[in-house]
């Protein structure tokens, strides 16, 4: 299944940019008979389809669908669509643990509900994404975090060096029904698509404990929160979230404070020129106009020329040259980022993988190459001798214990046939990148 957006939607995601960046005052009024178009819903489906994803609460999965016929499957979705007999199911929530302890919840809508909303998207994006400030890089088409990244870096080499290390407490638990809705509202007034967003986020959140029955929340008289995992909620945090930088740019904070703000979903930062505890505070104040709050624990005011801080898996702050000892304002992988690869290193190459070489190190190359693909910029060198050599001993001794060597197998497994012979990839010559200095 192809992934590329069909021409015809293309154009007419286009059509809805143009008209939403020439007229800002513009509300949208027939948008909800496009969902029911048959190239968008096909198209929302491959989506689906691409990203995988687990049963909701009916059970049904991806396989499920094309066993039955997936042609049929999306006439009979398009008909309740057109009919308006169509009506979400509730969200099947499961805990993920979190990196630093405590549990994130996580929705998983129905794959149903996943298509429609997919198809939502494809149609309310364009419209958004016209409003959308230049600060934001989250879940946007052509930005990603790693342009985050760059920005951030950016702004510390031009001298924005005091900086606000912000973080937004369950941003997408606590965002308010109403308050979303109007911003939405301000471009939307097809009452179809109104209603259906708004039934997404008054839909029941089930919940299955470990060792009791199911608990149910949200619904009806749920007021705020959109959950992580659904399709559509990206979109509407993006929405929201806008209006922070909306005010920062309309206020002209930036300027006031010789500040820029970067925000990737619920993580931001604000690169000052000596003034972030004053533009912190202006911050706080329109969060909490917003019913948002910040994490105090995780929120603080740093100076990079004298402390380093971390943002979206780097940390930034003076690095010296490995030659010279020349101090410059580096981006390296965070030690949670370079300790993430090494633990997936390791439950790969476990006692317990008994597959075949060939598919062991096809596998080891896909997880270093995703992981490293996104680590390809600011200072690399440390960061890929210390993967190198972990990836090394790792391979030696999974090929040690397989093939029953006596002693530690450095002559029989040493560098060349890890990365030579069996073609690991090397971390030391993906990565190889001279560092951004100052």
């Amino acid at each position: 299944m192809s992934l590329e957006t069909p021409e015809k939607i293309r154009r007419f995601q286009r059509e809805l940019y143009l008209k939403a960046k020439r007229e800002p005052e513009c509300r949208f009024h027939q948008l909800y008979d496009k969902l029911y178009r048959e190239d968008i819903l096909a198209h929302a489906y491959r989506r689906v389809r691409a990203n995988g994803g687990a049963a909701g609460v009916d059970g049904e999965a991806l396989a499920d669908v094309e066993g039955q016929g997936l042609e049929g499957w999306l006439a009979r979705l398009r008909e309740e669509l057109r009919g308006r007999t169509y009506k979400p199911s509730p969200v099947r929530r499961v805990k993920i643990p979190k990196e630093g302890g405590g549990e994130r919840n996580l929705g998983i809508p129905t794959v149903r509900d996943r298509v429609v909303q997919t198809a939502a998207v494809v149609i309310l994006q364009p419209v958004f994404e016209a409003d959308m400030e230049d600060g934001a890089y989250g879940y946007r088409p052509k930005r990603s975090a790693q342009d985050a990244v760059k920005a951030v870096h950016t702004a510390l080499i031009q001298g924005y060096t005091e900086v606000v290390d912000g973080d937004l407490s369950t941003y997408f638990d606590t965002i308010p029904h109403a308050a979303l809705m109007q911003s939405v509202a301000r471009r939307i007034s097809d009452r179809n698509m109104l209603a259906l967003i708004k039934a997404w986020l008054k839909v029941p959140i089930i919940e299955e404990e470990h060792d009791g029955p199911r608990r149910t929340s949200g619904g009806k008289d749920g007021k705020m929160g959109v959950p992580q995992g659904g399709v559509i909620s990206p979109l509407l945090a993006n929405i929201y979230i806008n209006r922070l930088l909306k005010a920062w740019r309309m206020w002209g904070i930036g300027a006031r404070y010789q500040a820029r703000i970067i925000n990737y979903a619920d993580d931001f930062v604000i690169l000052s020129q000596g003034r972030g505890t004053e533009a912190l505070a202006w911050t706080r104040r329109i969060l909490d106009k917003l019913g948002l709050t910040l994490n105090e624990a995780k929120t603080r005011v740093v100076n990079a020329e004298c402390a380093s801080f971390n943002f979206l898996g780097y940390t930034f702050g003076i690095q010296r040259g490995s030659k010279d000892g020349h101090p410059y304002m580096g981006a390296i992988p965070s030690a949670k980022s370079l300790k993430r690869i090494k633990a997936n290193v390791k439950n790969l190459l476990g006692p317990w993988n008994t597959h075949p070489i060939d598919m062991v190190v096809t596998e080891l190359n896909l997880r270093l190459k995703g992981w490293m693909n996104y680590f390809s910029y600011g200072s690399l060198r440390k960061t890929a001798f210390a993967v190198r050599k972990y990836v090394r001993d790792r391979m030696r001794n999974f090929l040690r214990r397989r093939h029953k060597v006596p002693g530690r197998g450095y002559g029989r497994f040493g560098p060349v046939h890890v990365f030579k012979v069996l073609g690991v990839v090397c971390p030391r010559e993906y990565m190889q990148t001279p560092p951004a200095r100052a």
